[in-house]
């Protein structure tokens, strides 16, 4: 089963991982222009700050790369927004980790401080689960698009017992409003 073929276009869950993706990808965009506007070197690791964040030149190009990506996912939204947020997320997270390892290291070239970390793990996990939100769990109701397409056999049965009951809706007023035998006496 793929990813990208279990969602309609036009669910609901769309607008959460548009969202989700359109927020995170500001945030980060915001963050790479301000370190853009303070002109810095690309490979200085002179312990620069902007928003608390140490920064360069090439995270700030990066924070703007991967900000017009999330952007871009906002913009098309669906499956494509959650399929990137999920990636995003997990790379994210991946960074954060590897960093803590290389903090003070020569490896460092992104001159990533422990609030960088932090900021990593913490966007990372809030990218994921706009990108996951609906569509990974094992109690989704049973009327998302991901648990009916999951367990066709079920949903199928499901909708089956689902018009029977509609009908039968229907059929019980037309049978409610018919008049009531008038009752009489033996004298009439």
């Amino acid at each position: 089963m793929r990813l990208r073929e279990e969602l309609p276009v036009d669910h609901r869950l769309a607008q959460v991982y548009r969202y989700g993706a359109g927020v995170c990808g500001v945030i980060l965009l915001v963050f790479g222009c301000l370190g853009f506007a303070d002109r810095l070197t690309p490979f200085d690791t002179d312990g620069s700050r902007i928003t608390g964040m140490s920064t360069n030149g090439v995270l700030s190009l990066i924070s703007v790369v991967v900000g017009l990506a999330l952007i871009g996912g906002a913009v098309v939204g669906g499956n494509f927004a959650s399929t990137l947020n999920m990636t995003v997320g997990g790379l994210f997270l991946l960074s954060g980790l590897v960093h803590v390892f290389i903090l003070d290291r020569s490896a460092n070239v992104l001159d990533f401080g422990m609030t960088n970390v932090m900021f990593s793990f913490v966007m990372g996990l809030l990218i994921a689960c706009f990108g996951m939100y609906g569509r990974v769990s094992s109690k989704l109701p049973h009327d998302n698009p991901y648990w009916r397409r999951r367990h066709p056999r079920e949903a199928a049965r499901e909708s089956i017992e689902a018009r029977r009951r509609a009908r039968q809706a229907a059929l019980a007023p037309a049978t409610d409003t018919a008049p009531a035998p008038a009752i009489t006496s033996a004298r009439d």
